[in-house]
C-alpha cells in the first residue's frame, strides 16, 4: 500500500523556491540553507497545514484540481518564510552534517534493534518540567551511539519540549536472528541546582533478520518520569 501526502510536494517546492530567492538577495539574516535546515523548514510548514492524502494517479489529478488555490499558496509561502527565519535563528546541532549521517542505513545482517526511549524530567517539589537537564545514556557503563546524527547523546532538555527526552540507540549486530539477550542501560541526569541522579533499566530483546532503518512511533518504550531534587 502506498499512501502519499500531496502537500509534501507543494511545500517542498515552495520552501526551496523561497530559500533560493532569499539566498540570491543576500539577506544577512539567513545563516544557513543546507539540506537539513531546508528539511526542518518543510517539517515546520507541514505540521501547520492540513494534509491531503492520495493513493492513485487519479487521486493526484483530482486533488491538484481541487485543493490548490492562490490563497493556499500564499499561506504556504508565509509559513515557509516564518519557518526559515525560525530555523535560521535556532539551528539544531546536526544541521551541518551530510544527509547520509542523518539517515539510518538498513541491511540484511542480523541485529538487535532498539525502540526509541522516551521520558520526562520533573522537579521533585513542584513536578514541573526541568529545563536544561543533561542526560547521558550508557550501555554497560559506556556512552551509547545513536542511530543517526539527529539524535543527541548526551541530550539536554529544552523549554519547548516540556522536560521530555528521547533516544534511539543504534542497532547492535548479532550472530543470527532469534537470539535472546538483555541489555543493561543507565541514564545519568544532571541539572543546575539539582542533585545528580542515575536511573538503571534493562531491555530484553530478540535479534531480528536485519537492521531496522525506519523510525516507528508505535515501537517505543516509555520510561518512568524521573524526578530531581534541589
Amino acid at each position: 500500500m502506498n499512501v502519499h501526502n500531496l502537500m509534501e510536494d507543494i511545500v517542498i517546492k515552495s520552501v526551496n523556491k523561497i530559500y533560493d530567492t532569499i539566498k540570491e538577495s543576500g539577506a544577512a539574516w539567513l545563516s544557513c540553507d543546507c539540506e537539513n535546515c531546508r528539511l526542518d523548514t518543510v517539517s515546520y510548514v507541514l505540521n501547520r497545514i492540513p494534509p491531503k492524502y492520495v493513493i492513485s494517479g487519479r487521486g493526484v489529478t483530482y486533488a491538484a484540481d481541487t485543493i490548490y488555490s492562490q490563497q493556499m499558496a500564499a499561506d504556504i509561502d508565509s509559513l515557509a518564510l516564518e519557518g526559515i527565519r525560525i530555523v535560521s535563528n535556532t539551528k539544531r546541532p546536526f544541521h551541518t552534517h551530510d544527509r547520509k549521517e542523518c539517515t539510518v542505513e538498513g541491511d540484511s545482517k542480523p541485529a538487535f534493534n532498539f525502540s526509541t526511549f522516551m521520558g520526562s524530567i520533573l522537579d521533585g517539589t513542584t513536578f514541573e518540567p526541568v529545563t536544561g537537564a543533561t542526560l547521558l545514556l550508557k550501555l554497560d557503563g559506556k556512552q551509547v551511539e545513536m542511530a543517526d546524527k539527529t539524535w543527541s547523546n548526551p541530550y539536554t532538555t529544552v523549554k519547548s519540549t516540556k522536560g521530555k527526552y528521547s533516544f534511539w540507540v543504534k542497532s547492535i549486530s548479532a550472530d543470527k536472528a532469534g537470539i535472546s539477550k538483555t541489555f543493561h542501560f543507565s541514564l545519568e541526569v544532571k541539572a543546575p541546582n539539582y542533585e545528580p541522579f542515575v536511573y538503571h533499566f534493562e531491555i530484553p530483546l530478540i535479534s531480528e533478520p536485519g537492521t531496522r532503518n525506519e523510525l516507528d512511533s508505535t515501537y517505543s518504550l516509555k520510561l518512568k518520569d524521573l524526578v530531581l531534587f534541589k
